[in-house]
């Protein structure tokens, strides 16, 4: 919300579904300024940009978690979601409640049109056994781009370090494939500096981290990893696959 308590104008040509030249000035000045500011500053500038046009998007992993641990001080109104694709663990869900219990925000479960059941009935059973893109195009992909289409920009927890395809992203840029503007506060973070935070401040999280689960997301396609493997490698395991399309370069 800007001073006066109104929220700013839409971002020029985010209607479009493609950035006009003003916006894309923007966007980079604001991420070459930011690029050394502290995570509470950015999602505060964020928040002052986009007011109720502004959405985060979190699988609760402890950057996440850390996200919303600030966002309850700076924005607690923001509309936090989560994709719940109908395959997450017990412990992501309890995850939840207890950040509702510790913030008061109530993370939204963003569902799929189709229920697991019907969806394995019309596939002929588990899709993400047998095709796991697709898996995440119809349970993830859809389901992120239904809920971006009501904001103008959107919150997310990546890093650069966790990929190849995260390597480059800016704090601030243009995400061509929601038509959207995409906010990462923790993008030059590592994990190391995520998790002294998260113990710092006491931030609750997710309890298969403690078993070697280092990257979670669904169930069926999320193992522990060992000594020595890339903190993704639990990730659809034993594929080439480790990005499930949300933050992936591709358009």
């Amino acid at each position: 919300m800007t001073a006066s308590g109104t929220a700013p104008a839409p971002p020029p040509g985010a209607a479009a579904g493609e950035p006009s030249a003003a916006l894309r000035e923007e966007l980079a000045r604001e991420s070459r300024s930011l690029e050394a500011a502290d995570p509470a500053t950015i999602i505060r500038w964020a928040v002052d940009r986009f007011g109720p046009k502004l959405t985060m998007a979190t699988a609760f992993g402890p950057e996440g978690c850390l996200i919303i641990h600030w966002l309850a001080a700076i924005a607690p109104a923001t509309y936090v979601f989560n994709l719940d694709t109908g395959y997450q663990f017990a412990e992501t869900l309890d995850l939840r409640d207890r950040l509702a219990r510790r913030y008061g925000i109530e993370v939204v479960l963003e569902q799929p049109e189709q229920s697991v059941a019907d969806y394995e009935r019309d596939h002929g059973g588990p899709l993400y056994r047998t095709d796991p893109d697709r898996c995440c195009r119809d349970r993830k992909l859809a389901v992120v781009k239904r809920v971006l289409a009501r904001f103008d920009a959107w919150m997310t927890a990546i890093r650069r370090d966790q990929s190849p395809d995260r390597a480059t992203a800016p704090i601030v840029g243009w995400d061509h494939k929601f038509g959207v503007v995409k906010v990462s506060p923790l993008a030059n973070w590592t994990k190391a500096k995520v998790w002294d935070a998260i113990v710092r401040e006491k931030v609750p999280y997710n309890p298969l981290h403690d078993r070697g689960y280092v990257s979670i997301g669904c169930a069926p396609c999320t193992r522990a990893i060992t000594a020595g493997e890339d903190e993704r490698a639990g990730r659809w395991s034993g594929t080439a696959k480790t990005e499930c399309g949300l933050h992936s370069k591709d358009a």
